[in-house]
């Protein structure tokens, strides 16, 4: 089986989504987390959730040529990723965080959408 091209470039579109928000996260977590309206700021949380961020998008741009077993492997890890990502969102909601973790919700739903349809596709 053959690697869809559009999973290719959902795989890309991911890595500088991942490291859009990795990054500054890792480096400037208080200034990143500022921007979006959260005080009280755990920068060691930050931090840890930016490293993960940048190792997942790392991982979608290096695999992009690999084989149909990588892909499902990654695809496996981003819907883990991603659905836990919800629940912990959904989570915080009900400890009266930032109304702009619906954003966030929002974001990881649509890429969980994405994995699931890719991994249905190449597991036929």
């Amino acid at each position: 089986m053959q690697i869809p091209t559009s999973l290719k470039t959902w795989f890309t579109i991911h890595f500088f989504a991942d490291m859009l928000f990795g990054i500054p996260l890792l480096v400037a977590p208080i200034w990143t987390l500022t921007l979006f309206g959260f005080d009280g700021i755990e920068t060691t949380t930050a931090r840890l959730v930016g490293a993960a961020l940048i190792g997942i998008g790392g991982t979608s741009l290096i695999v992009k040529e690999a084989s149909v077993e990588s892909y499902r492997t990654m695809l496996t890890l981003k819907l883990i990723w991603s659905s836990s990502a919800v629940l912990g969102l959904v989570l915080s909601l009900f400890s009266g965080e930032n109304p702009m973790i619906w954003l966030f919700i929002a974001v990881f739903v649509v890429f969980f959408l994405v994995w699931q349809h890719y991994y249905r596709l190449l597991g036929r």
